[in-house]
């Protein structure tokens, strides 16, 4: 499996966590507002990764 496949799967999963948290957060829960933001930091550091590694040919 490549760099870019794997990186591509993790990105996917914690995408799909903020989304939960946010609509859990938007419903009133405060608790998964934090883990939302915790999921799209995350994303962040990952897509920086990525974009290295596409560059890279990896």
């Amino acid at each position: 499996m490549s760099k870019t496949t794997k990186l591509f799967d993790e990105i996917k999963g914690y995408y799909e966590t903020f989304e939960t948290e946010h609509e859990k957060n938007v419903g009133g829960n405060k608790a998964a507002g934090g883990r939302a933001r915790k999921a799209i930091g995350e994303l962040k550091k990952l897509v920086t990764e990525y974009r290295k590694a596409s560059v890279a040919g990896e």
